[in-house]
């Protein structure tokens, strides 16, 4: 794997620069493979090692990468050095480079990347990952649970809920009694009224409130689980904001001891975060009736967490209209001595617009769920490459699934796009059905013939060049995913699977096995079987289930 050539390329390069080989590995990348040209297999960046002053010229560096090629030798790992823009490249001996591939791959399964020593100097930290927030009875419509919507919720089961529909089809009936409460409240302010009314009761810890609330939280959270499931999705814990509703007066005396909190003229109790009294750089934590906001929750929350898990990090997902929100959180925390609070981050993600079913606008993530899968199994029908499946139901939910995950995380989180059903079902080209049918396609080829053992490889038979280009794809694995793990971007690994592909399809044409001799046969599906798992690998890290069949 890449690990132990990096190791041995940074050895070298230790006794010429009189540097600590660990210092070297993070300069030392695997080159990304070109359709147009062969080549090396890494290349060190010397502008990284090697100190320069600002006034340094490109040729002084480039003088520089050529003194260094010069001094360095090609031995048993290293077949060729050469030297690019501010680079030195290494190529691998080729023999070596198949077999310590294929066999790092096999050997280390589902954590092959996670053992490379891109990751070593890393601390084994606990993260806690707050995202998806649904409100509750809201069918999964994205965001949190805010005194309104519960208000106006409890407000509108009293006045038009039935408990037998409740019982039946719980999370749609809530949603209907919220719209018709919410239409309500548009043309009677005493609607709204009582909205507030029933949120300062719950607040107030009456037993009829709380009970019915509990009520909308257990049915809520019992459907969640259920779609969760479908996504493959398992959390841990299930605390919304609206959980620590009963602790926000113990963040608003901690505020206060510090001398923090402010009273407007309104009744309202601020925070001022330029500390020179600019009003419009407060933030509101409390309402002029006594009761909390979604920003004290949100604080009491991420205290009791810390005290609770005693997380090295907590990172925040939520949709880019809360960044303000969690910036002043974040800020508040801060003012109030919590040193952690620099260890809490924002992912904020985009908008997706025009996402459609055949039913009209759509906002509830299991009508698209049911209308990817739907579509799915329309495609599956026509198509003429579809087998005979014992659970077709199954597999274009997964395949499906595939398509939005992969439509969804091919740009940048924060990016908003355009969404198209037409676009995502795409059976060629950058989609998750492309990911799902390789990854099909190449469990069929390892059933429709037997593999040998690893080690009766002849790697003479891997020396062509699509073998040799999947083999440096490979070789990037770990560099990918230590990649997102510092952005926390899954885009790096979906353009990687999506490469991966896109090589093996070609290499699926030109690489035959059928007929072939048998050293040959036995070579090229061991680099197939290897491409597999690594798919599988990349598409389960996204929270995609791969199919064997499709």
């Amino acid at each position: 794997m890449a690990c132990a050539f990096r190791r041995s390329i940074a050895s070298q390069l230790s006794r010429v620069l009189d540097l600590p080989p660990e210092n070297l590995i993070k300069s030392i990348s695997a080159v990304p493979i070109s359709r147009k040209e062969e080549v090396a297999d890494f290349q060190l960046s010397v502008h990284s090692v090697l100190e320069s002053n600002s006034d340094h010229s490109k040729p002084d560096i480039q003088a520089q990468v050529q003194r260094l090629a010069e001094k360095l030798k090609c031995d048993t790992v290293v077949s060729e050095i050469s030297t690019g823009p501010g680079t030195v490249n290494f190529r691998i001996n080729r023999e070596l480079l198949t077999k310590t591939v294929l066999q790092q791959v096999f050997e280390d399964g589902a954590n092959y990347g996670l053992k490379s020593e891109l990751f070593s100097g890393l601390p084994k930290n606990k993260v806690l990952v707050e995202f998806s927030s649904p409100n509750i009875a809201k069918k999964f419509h994205v965001g949190h649970l805010r005194s309104t919507i519960i208000g106006l919720l409890g407000t509108g089961f009293q006045l038009f809920g039935y408990e037998e529909k409740l019982k039946s089809n719980p999370l749609q009936h809530l949603f209907e009694v919220y719209v018709q409460v919410n239409k309500e409240a548009a043309d009677d302010e005493n609607v709204e009224k009582s909205a507030h009314e029933f949120f300062h009761r719950l607040e107030a810890g009456d037993q009829q409130a709380l009970t019915l609330w509990q009520k909308f939280r257990d049915l809520s959270i019992k459907e969640y689980v259920q779609i969760y499931k479908r996504l493959g999705v398992h959390f841990d814990d299930y605390s919304g904001e609206s959980f620590y509703r009963e602790k926000y007066r113990e963040v608003l005396s901690l505020l206060d001891k510090k001398g923090l909190l402010q009273r407007t003229k309104k009744g309202t109790a601020i925070v001022d975060l330029s500390r020179k009294g600019d009003p419009s750089l407060s933030c509101t934590v409390m309402r002029s009736d006594g009761t909390s906001l979604y920003v004290t929750r949100d604080l009491a929350a991420a205290i009791d967490r810390m005290n609770k898990y005693h997380f090295d990090s907590m990172i925040y997902v939520t949709d880019k209209g809360q960044q303000n929100h969690f910036q002043q959180v974040f800020q508040i925390l801060r003012l109030m001595g919590y040193e952690w609070a620099e260890r809490c981050q924002l992912v904020p993600f985009g908008i997706v617009q025009g996402m459609k079913t055949r039913r009209g606008d759509v906002t509830f993530l299991e009508d698209v769920i049911n209308e990817t899968r739907s579509r799915m199994l329309e495609n599956m029908a026509l198509s003429k490459t579809t087998k005979e499946l014992e659970n077709p139901h199954e597999i274009a939910e997964r395949v499906g699934l595939a398509a939005l995950i992969i439509q969804d995380f091919k740009g940048y989180l924060l990016s908003d796009y355009k969404f198209s059903w037409d676009r995502v079902f795409q059976s060629r080209g950058d989609t998750g059905v492309f990911l799902q049918y390789t990854h099909a396609r190449l469990s069929s080829l390892e059933d429709s013939f037997e593999s040998g053992h690893l080690r009766n490889i002849n790697a003479a038979c891997l020396q062509d060049p699509q073998s040799i280009s999947i083999l440096q794809h490979l070789l990037r694995y770990d560099e990918v995913l230590y990649k997102s793990s510092q952005d926390l971007q899954p885009r790096n690994i979906v353009s990687y699977l999506l490469t991966l592909s896109h090589l093996t399809a070609v290499a699926h044409k030109t690489l035959p096995i059928k007929g072939r001799l048998p050293e040959v046969a036995e070579a090229r599906l061991h680099l197939f079987k290897a491409v597999r798992s690594v798919l599988a690998n990349g598409m389960k890290l996204l929270g995609i289930t791969p199919v064997s069949r499709m």
